[in-house]
């Protein structure tokens, strides 16, 4: 049975490697085509050439940045705004133009929190790929933007509640704050402990993060024993794109 492509769309570089790093390197490597949107930082800055190296590493196709600033860093796409300022509708049309050129089979992003930290541009990243995931398969929206094509399922990386035993200490300790989902939310909890040490180097290569102490640098300080605890299952919450329910002619239930 054919691997289905897909099409991962996350906020900041290293966002894809920490969140569905081991997602990602599984497909690659069961011959699947993967790709990343990015939708903060300009294709010029170091930072991006970090992201080349990290998805080379996964196995999927070279970067796709939209190129809109970091909200916390201006100096990572000058004279370009800010991510979250971006007019909603101008940034579903880019990526659905992502989606029309790439025809994926799947997307994966952040959860409505925008994952364990709540990051506003991981909330804006899911709020406009939600958007975009419907609207590219709808041939009367965004016409500019490439012969319609309408992925199957998006799925959302997540944590649920039980995942603060996993993970509490590690962020506590950098005031960090957990969001989290209940657990029967998590429709696909995938072991990628075989591609851990993929996901680990695509980590690592962002080393402005690890340098600065961001995720990546915390990852770098674990021990092998907790790089498999925290790092080698992912989850996921799916939803189908159209919904795929019986068609009602009753009331709603």
């Amino acid at each position: 049975m054919p691997v289905p492509s897909l099409l991962a769309v996350f906020a900041h570089p290293d966002d894809e490697s920490l969140s569905a790093g081991g997602v990602l390197a599984r497909h690659a490597s069961a011959g699947a085509r993967t790709a990343v949107v990015t939708a903060t930082w300009s294709p010029n800055t170091v930072r991006a050439g970090e992201l080349a190296e990290a998805l080379r590493v996964l196995g999927a196709d070279p970067p796709r940045m939209l190129g809109y600033a970091d909200s916390r860093v201006p100096h990572s796409a000058p004279g370009r705004p800010r991510w979250c300022d971006a007019p909603l509708d101008e940034a579903v049309g880019e990526l659905v133009a992502q989606i029309r050129d790439f025809r994926p089979e799947i997307v994966v992003t952040h959860d409505a929190y925008g994952g364990l930290t709540g990051h506003e541009d991981h909330v804006h990243t899911h709020r406009v790929t939600a958007l975009a995931a419907h609207a590219a398969g709808l041939e009367r929206l965004y016409p500019e933007a490439g012969k319609p094509w309408q992925p199957k399922a998006l799925y959302l990386s997540t944590h649920p509640h039980r995942a603060v035993r996993t993970w509490g200490a590690h962020l506590a300790e950098v005031g960090k704050a957990l969001r989290t989902v209940p657990d029967e939310h998590v429709t696909a909890t995938v072991d990628v402990t075989p591609w851990l040490d993929r996901k680990i180097t695509a980590i690592l290569a962002h080393r402005t993060e690890v340098t600065r102490g961001a995720a990546p640098g915390l990852t770098a300080a674990l021990s092998t024993a907790e790089r498999q605890h925290l790092l080698g299952t992912e989850h996921y919450t799916r939803h189908d794109v159209p919904p795929t329910a019986p068609a009602q002619t009753e009331l709603l239930s």
